[in-house]
């Protein structure tokens, strides 16, 4: 049985990271339905993938302008960060529905003697720990892609500065959602030293790129201005 569960699991998060290759309206159809993945993580890594993208279309169309002539170099180095990026976040979609399989399977283990109920707990644990690295990885790129976007405002293509602005704005939901799903994991965590341990890696990320978020939000909104 649970090696049949943990098959049905593997396959769900194959078939999310093929749903994310092929069409925007599969995965949105299974994110709508009760299947356990993809979930919250695996949308915080898909929005912070399209926000990477953007900022490689403000990199595209700024590069080669002789108006932008100064920033050329700048421009083909954030266009190379913007597609890093992006494959990242697009393959943490489909590490974070991988990593809640054994979660899902240690959910299900009889806990109906002390011995089961303590090697549920184990398993439980282990599991945590796995389900915790994919959202805290989606939150590191998207910490990248607030930075990324940063520069894109100073100094990106006046006409694109509003895909910069939009950008920004899904990098800072990627990270803040993704957030939820570290949190999620580690409040059920026994060992409260690991979980605090991770749970300070993420606070400081939302401390640290939350406000610098706000502020490029502030710079595009200022530029937009009459």
């Amino acid at each position: 049985m649970a090696q049949a569960a943990r098959t049905t699991q593997t396959t769900q998060a194959a078939q999310t990271d093929q749903m994310i290759q092929n069409s925007c309206a599969g995965f949105a159809e299974a994110l709508a339905s009760k299947a356990p993945v993809p979930g919250g993580g695996g949308a915080s890594a898909l929005v912070g993938a399209l926000g990477a993208a953007l900022g490689g279309m403000v990199a595209n169309l700024t590069s080669g302008k002789k108006k932008y002539a100064d920033v050329q170099a700048d421009m083909e180095s954030l266009l190379a960060d913007a597609t890093a990026l992006r494959a990242e976040l697009l393959s943490l979609v489909g590490r974070d529905a991988e990593a809640f399989a054994p979660l899902a399977e240690a959910y299900g283990l009889p806990k109906d003697t002390p011995e089961r109920a303590a090697q549920r707990e184990t398993v439980m644990e282990t599991a945590l720990r796995g389900a915790c690295a994919p959202p805290l990885a989606i939150m590191d790129a998207a910490a990248r892609a607030v930075e990324l976007h940063e520069a894109l405002a100073q100094k990106g293509a006046a006409i694109a500065i509003s895909d910069a602005g939009v950008g920004v704005c899904f990098a800072r939901a990627a990270l803040e959602g993704a957030s939820l799903n570290v949190f999620i994991n580690t409040k059920l965590m026994r060992d409260r030293a690991y979980a605090e341990k991770i749970n300070q890696k993420a606070e400081i990320l939302l401390e640290r790129y939350l406000p610098r978020a706000d502020a490029v939000f502030r710079v595009v909104r200022g530029r937009l201005s009459p």
